[in-house]
């Protein structure tokens, strides 16, 4: 019987391996938090409503809706994902994937830039271009520079000379090309400035003696004694003003002087202000200007005429709401209304705009609250306030964080270390490293006794404890226990996604004929 069990044992250790796999199992649920399936992956990402990330035992792959392996992304991260491309991190570099799952560069480059329709990829001093319209990839050999602009054009340099090779222009060399938030190319050739569309096609030939970018697709010239505003188009760009009187572009203002003397204040294709007297303008944000009289007068000036009117000596006025705007004096800060008639006399260091009929205002340090009528609501004795939303502020004295009524009352009795506004109205309050949620009026709707709250898109919050993450209602009911290391919300299919605790699996082989052949899991 020994020799019968000894063989016997030999024989089943010869028929079963044991291997211990690194993998963790994942559990899918759906939207009813019914378990649906288990896979075994290391890690789970998901990085749009679309496209999903594995990756087990140190293979990267991109996922189906059902999260089944599809496609093998043969790095070992993902180094970034620019929608439509990921790029892929290997050993030797970085390659990029469509977010369908095509291979379009190999995983190998420095660098590589994206659009929607173009890559273009880096190793060293060497560039090539991808363009998924021919699905080829071509070198463009080496070049001190190169760049993919916002609108998909390509800017190659060598030496002091500029190139867009794939445009109609092809090879041919510019002094200078320049991008900007506009559509259009600014050019320089022997013969002046010009501007190229996408194409490639001069819509403004390169004759202009200056010429530079001032805001979207408008430029700012000067040729043949005259200054120029002119706008840039597909077909050909339009000179929308043109002065034979000095027009400067500084700091975001652009100002005419007729004879020597400041009587315009421009916009990007004319004049915005005509006015006699104009001493001074100032740029206050965009599209904001403060402009003052020989008088003494200061005013606000906006995209559609005088914000605040030029009817009183301040010192500035800044952008407003509910129809009252900070203005300074004398370093002290008020409200004046559109005429420029004070409503709330200078009296604070600072204030802020207001929201929801309420502002805040700081005094010998501390911050306090009034309504729009000048009537106070809470004296200055907080370190910071933040705008009321919804009937509520967050204010914060001494690192102790409260909610405040619009009456200056605050709503929680005992401070917390930090209240977090969520984008629904509900607020998120943490103490003594244990976060806690609250409705929109301020009453408890979680108890603080997690690690970590997050909201997700669809009322639910996933919760931390005790290294044990799980998913509970807002009325704190639990959905799914927890128990988990992780889980993520695909917003794409409504499942929800469980990392389970670490634990080894156990995968067993079996040879055959001396062949092992393994069982999956």
């Amino acid at each position: 019987m020994k020799v019968k069990s000894k063989v016997l044992s030999s024989f089943i250790f010869s028929l079963f391996f044991l291997t211990f796999s690194q993998a963790q199992t994942w559990e899918v649920y759906d939207g009813e938090f019914k378990l649906q399936s288990r896979l075994l992956y290391d890690e789970l990402d998901l990085l749009s409503e679309t496209v999903r990330i594995g990756k087990k035992d140190s293979v990267l792959s991109l996922l189906s809706a059902d999260l089944k392996p599809v496609v093998s992304l043969l790095g070992s991260e993902v180094y970034q994902y620019l929608e439509p491309w990921i790029l892929v991190k290997g050993p030797n570099g970085i390659g990029a994937f469509h977010e369908y799952g095509q291979q379009v560069l190999p995983l190998e480059y420095d660098e590589i830039q994206t659009y929607f329709n173009l890559l273009l990829a880096r190793k060293g001093n060497n560039y090539w271009i991808f363009e998924r319209g021919s699905g080829q990839t071509t070198s463009l050999g080496q070049l001190d520079d190169a760049k993919l602009t916002k609108t998909g054009m390509l800017i190659t340099k060598i030496g002091n000379e500029y190139f867009i090779p794939l445009s109609k222009s092809g090879q041919k060399a510019f002094q200078l090309l320049e991008d900007s938030e506009g559509d259009f190319l600014l050019t320089k050739e022997e013969t002046g400035y010009g501007l190229i569309n996408r194409e490639g096609d001069y819509v403004l030939d390169p004759v202009v003696d200056e010429l530079k970018h001032n805001k979207g697709n408008f430029y700012f010239g000067y040729d043949e004694n005259q200054f120029l505003l002119i706008e840039g188009n597909d077909i050909k760009a339009n000179v929308r003003y043109n002065s034979f009187h000095k027009i400067t572009l500084e700091d975001g203002v652009m100002l005419e002087y007729i004879h020597g003397k400041l009587r315009r204040v421009m916009e990007e294709d004319g004049i915005l202000l005509d006015a006699v007297g104009i001493e001074e303008v100032q740029f206050i944000e965009d599209d904001l200007y403060n402009v003052r009289f020989r008088d003494g007068n200061l005013g606000l000036l906006g995209k559609k005429g005088w914000l605040v009117r030029p009817n009183n000596s301040l010192d500035r006025i800044f952008a407003g709401s509910d129809g009252l705007f900070p203005a300074l004096k004398d370093g002290n800060t008020g409200f004046v209304n559109s005429v420029g008639e004070w409503i709330i006399d200078p009296q604070f260091e600072a204030v802020t705009l207001f929201s929801e009929s309420l502002a805040s205002f700081r005094k010998i340090g501390k911050w306090g609250v009034i309504r729009a009528n000048g009537e106070l609501v809470e004296d200055a004795v907080w370190d910071k306030v933040k705008p009321f939303s919804r009937g509520f502020s967050i204010v914060q004295a001494n690192n102790q964080y409260y909610l405040l009524n619009k009456d200056g009352e605050t709503v929680n009795r005992e401070y917390f270390d930090q209240i977090l506004r969520t984008s629904d109205g509900y607020f998120i309050v943490e103490k003594e490293g244990k976060s806690g949620l609250l409705d929109p009026q301020g009453n408890e709707l979680i108890p603080m006794e997690f690690e970590n709250i997050q909201r997700t898109q669809r009322d639910l919050l996933i919760v931390r404890k005790d290294g044990k993450t799980g998913l509970i209602s807002n009325s704190g009911d639990i959905l799914l226990p927890l128990a988990f290391e992780n889980i993520l919300i695909d917003s794409g299919t409504g499942k929800i996604l469980t990392k389970n605790l670490y634990e080894p699996v156990v995968v067993v082989e079996t040879e055959t004929n001396g062949k092992r052949n393994k069982k999956r899991d």
